[in-house]
């Protein structure tokens, strides 16, 4: 990452004294630096917990009596010059091991040369060919993509305080909502060990139940919303959940059901019903993936997009899917302030539902780049196409493709 367009972070050293000003706060705290400790180790390991903090690196600018200087601290503790020509040995010579940067001496943020019995982050599981020769005892240097698709593990494996809404919307039927609702909810449990709802927010047939696995129970939207109140009560159990979706047994993730059987008009839901079931959704996950109907009007539809932190809008490679999807973005953007926000904050994500298709697929990409956050391109996967929706019955560049939508959409869950 460019250090200009990184977060910025601030600090002074005098002596053993210390100051810290994080990204985006409006003044500097003044750091107790313990003693016997260095002032620059100890500004180091905040830089370095605050690139962790908000999942990026963030560029340290530092003043006082070691001069000024611009480090580039990236949230796994390595550390690079944060502009043109800048010098970052002369902070850190004095630090044992305060950092590691690419070409240079080894450090590290601790003040002293004992190494650390636990890792601050566990390696990326490697798999393949360079697990073989892993266990042989020869490490191989991750390449570039292998790199950035074990920090979309990382982001994908994140928790926050809270509940979390994600919503899966495009207006017109068969553009992939219930597949993109399927995979992300399978790639956040699995990366991140589970507490994921799929919720079927549809009045009309909904599908995600019929492409997802059953449990030991028919239960649906209707009987969660009977059982509300008492899943609300204080002796509830984390356990009582159980009786009403529907566990992923692979992708661990949980699915609200709605019922395929009814018409839409036995089984609308209104805004103080659909509140209700959204608070039982917050007390049992800490993150909800809705895959919504096709009724834009539906207050289920509108009471959703107004819960939702993350807009995801998939869409085909086809002229038609795409022109609903951007048509659905220009609406959102006239609706309210809400509403514009999660338009301008939007993850596209376009399903290469045919092979041969690559020129089409880049040009939808190109058009919807300008109009929000991120686009990410899903390739042609026979295994997406119809049936059970299964992690690992997908090609290893489609999983892949899959956690590089979900890192996108992780960034925008992070306020």
């Amino acid at each position: 990452m460019n250090g200009s367009k990184a977060p910025q972070a601030f600090a002074e050293i005098t002596g053993g004294n210390a100051t810290f000003q994080s990204p985006g706060a409006a003044k500097s705290d003044t750091l107790i630096v313990p003693l016997g400790d260095d002032a620059r180790a100890f500004v180091l390991r905040r830089a370095v917990w605050e690139a962790r903090r908000l999942g990026e690196p963030i560029q340290l600018t530092t003043a006082g009596d070691h001069g000024e200087h611009r480090i580039l601290v990236s949230p796994d503790g390595t550390i690079a010059p944060g502009g043109t020509g800048q010098d970052i040995d002369a902070f850190v010579e004095a630090v044992p091991e305060a950092a590691e940067g690419p070409g240079t001496a080894s450090h590290s943020t601790r003040p002293t040369s004992r190494p650390s019995f636990v890792d601050a982050e566990p390696a990326p599981r490697r798999t393949g060919i360079p697990a073989a020769l892993a266990r042989l005892g020869i490490p191989v240097r991750p390449s570039n993509a292998q790199a950035q698709h074990d920090e979309n593990v990382r982001a994908t494996s994140r928790h926050w305080g809270g509940c979390r809404v994600v919503a899966v919307v495009n207006g017109k039927g068969g553009v992939g909502k219930t597949m993109t609702s399927a995979m992300l909810a399978a790639v956040f449990a699995r990366n991140g060990g589970g507490g994921v709802l799929a919720w079927d927010n549809n009045d009309t047939r909904g599908t995600l139940g019929w492409r997802t696995e059953a449990s030991h129970h028919d239960a649906t939207v209707q009987d969660a919303l009977a059982a509300a109140p008492r899943l609300l009560d204080t002796a509830a159990g984390a356990g009582d959940i159980a009786w009403y979706v529907h566990h992923q047994t692979q992708d661990r993730y949980d699915v609200l059901r709605s019922n395929p059987q009814l018409l839409a008009a036995s089984q609308r839901i209104g805004q103080a019903e659909f509140d209700q079931l959204l608070q039982v959704a917050a007390r049992y996950y800490r993150l909800v993936i809705f895959d919504s109907g096709n009724d834009e009007s539906a207050t289920r539809w509108l009471r959703m997009v107004d819960s939702a932190q993350q807009l995801v809008v998939p869409t085909l490679a086809a002229p038609e899917s795409a022109e609903s999807a951007a048509l659905l973005l220009e609406a959102l953007a006239g609706r309210d302030e809400h509403s514009a926000e999660l338009a301008k904050g939007a993850v596209v994500v376009l399903t290469q539902a045919e092979r041969g298709t690559n020129a089409e697929v880049q040009r939808i990409a190109d058009a919807f780049a300008p109009l929000v956050r991120a686009v990410q391109v899903i390739p042609f996967d026979p295994a997406l196409k119809s049936g059970p929706l299964r992690f690992d019955a997908l090609r290893p560049a489609t999983q892949r493709a899959w956690v590089a939508a979900g890192a996108a959409i992780a960034a925008g869950l992070q306020s």
